[in-house]
């Protein structure tokens, strides 16, 4: 692969336009999703602690813009560096443009997450494998299709929201290309995870030609059937959503009081190499929450910069699609990381609070589908019902309209009704649940 190529500032479906003189299109995309509907809802979605009480607990919006900014430090860094090696890049482009690429990719990261976080994304899963409602489409749908509807993936829906006309987002082929952490499809005859490409899928059916589009412009080199090697820059992507997840899951633990604060500042200074000479200063601060805070902005600073250093060290293996794994899985301190992503499952992730709101999740959104996809199929076989045809009433008109233009494909009408529910936050989907069930009035 190529910088040239993998740079490019053309967007799907357009011709390629001038660059404005104070934006460029990389920063024109970062606009683009910050504006967006889909972004704006992440403030009352599920980072950990489903519907946080505390203002100091992460959303997937306030992580969205962390790992960003994270994201964005870690292009700059390793853009200043490619360009020194290949001086030709430097006459179209600059160390921003490798900043903002990263920076928006990352910010769109989570777009595709349904409520109640991964646990949602299981909700929606076990709703086609074990609900009878769904089970009902197996011999309905294609073979390729069914195997998307099995696996709920975040990332595959985040990639739809993107590239949907109702959003008019029309991102660069660059952007899309570092937003897809797993270029292939569900149904990679070939899977081989032991590629970190491969552990999940980037893509569904219905977005398949433009993935395919995406990495034609870009020219990322094919895996098999279905299947690409990543764009570079989706590495830093991966790294900077790492870096956040695991230590500022960690600041939120603490500030909870699910750890202590003893255990997360061993913790934290098993990650801090680089800066030790920096922790001095913990004893003149004077509450806890600025010395969690100091704690934490170190560890993150030491780990972007093994993180920048083994992505360069790298780069020809990561150009040739000989390097595939994550970045935090390989640095210096990928030992201190899962000791922390250890304890984090155990103490955090475990946590009372969140498996009770979880173990909801897992009954509101079932529930939503099984409901819906009934009007769904009442809307498409014109089926008299009062019930299903006021169901049909509560939808999104793009989502009914989009059902009548294909009256006769069940998969198209499951995608969009799981863009309907997976799109909503999560006060939004229990409200809606309590309602259609007469819970609530």
């Amino acid at each position: 692969m190529n910088w040239i190529h993998l740079l490019a500032s053309q967007r799907t479906g357009q011709k390629a336009l001038p660059a404005e003189q104070y934006r460029s299109a990389f920063e024109q995309d970062y606009d683009r999703i910050i504006f967006s509907h889909p972004f704006r809802s992440l403030q009352d979605k599920t980072q950990v602690h489903p519907l946080p009480e505390h203002d100091f607990v992460h959303t997937r919006l306030t992580h969205s813009l962390e790992v960003s900014s994270v994201g964005r430090s870690l292009g700059k860094r390793v853009g200043e560096v490619i360009l020194s090696r290949y001086p030709d890049l430097q006459k179209k482009f600059s160390l921003f443009d490798f900043g903002a690429i990263v920076a928006a990719a990352s910010l769109a990261h989570d777009l595709g997450n349904p409520p109640f976080g991964h646990a949602g994304e299981d909700a929606i899963s076990d709703f086609f494998g074990l609900h009878p409602q769904g089970q009902y489409f197996k011999d309905k749908v294609e073979v390729e299709c069914w195997s998307d509807l099995l696996k709920f993936e975040g990332n595959a829906q985040g990639f739809r929201i993107l590239n949907k006309n109702q959003f008019g987002l029309k991102l660069t082929y660059a952007t899309l290309g570092a937003f897809t952490k797993y270029p292939c499809t569900s149904h990679l005859p070939s899977r081989d995870k032991r590629r970190r490409s491969q552990k999940k899928y980037g893509f569904f059916q219905t977005e398949k030609n433009i993935f395919r589009e995406v990495a034609t412009e870009l020219k990322l080199m094919a895996q098999g059937t279905d299947g690409w090697c990543r764009h570079p820059l989706a590495f830093l992507v991966e790294a900077a959503d790492d870096i956040c997840y695991s230590i500022i899951d960690l600041e939120d633990g603490c500030s909870l009081g699910l750890v202590s604060y003893a255990e997360a500042q061993a913790l934290f200074e098993s990650v801090i190499t680089k800066s030790k000479s920096k922790l001095g200063k913990l004893n003149s601060l004077g509450s806890q929450a600025e010395r969690i805070g100091y704690l934490r902005a170190l560890a993150i600073a030491d780990l972007m910069d093994e993180c920048t250093n083994l992505f360069l060290d790298n780069e020809k293996n990561i150009l040739d699609g000989v390097f595939d794994q994550a970045l935090c899985d390989e640095c210096e301190s990928k030992n201190a990381l899962e000791q922390i992503i250890k304890i984090s499952v155990a103490k955090i992730y475990c946590a009372r609070s969140v498996v009770e709101i979880e173990a909801a999740g897992h009954e509101v959104l079932p529930g939503l589908l099984d409901e819906f996809t009934r009007a769904g199929i009442h809307l498409m076989e014109k089926k008299v019902s009062r019930k299903y045809a006021n169901l049909q009433k509560l939808l999104p008109q793009q989502i009914e309209q989009a059902i009548k233009l294909e009256p006769e494909n069940y998969y198209h009408m499951l995608r969009n009704m799981i863009d309907f529910i997976s799109g909503m936050t999560d006060r939004n989907a229990i409200s809606v649940y309590r309602k259609i069930k007469g819970m609530s009035l």
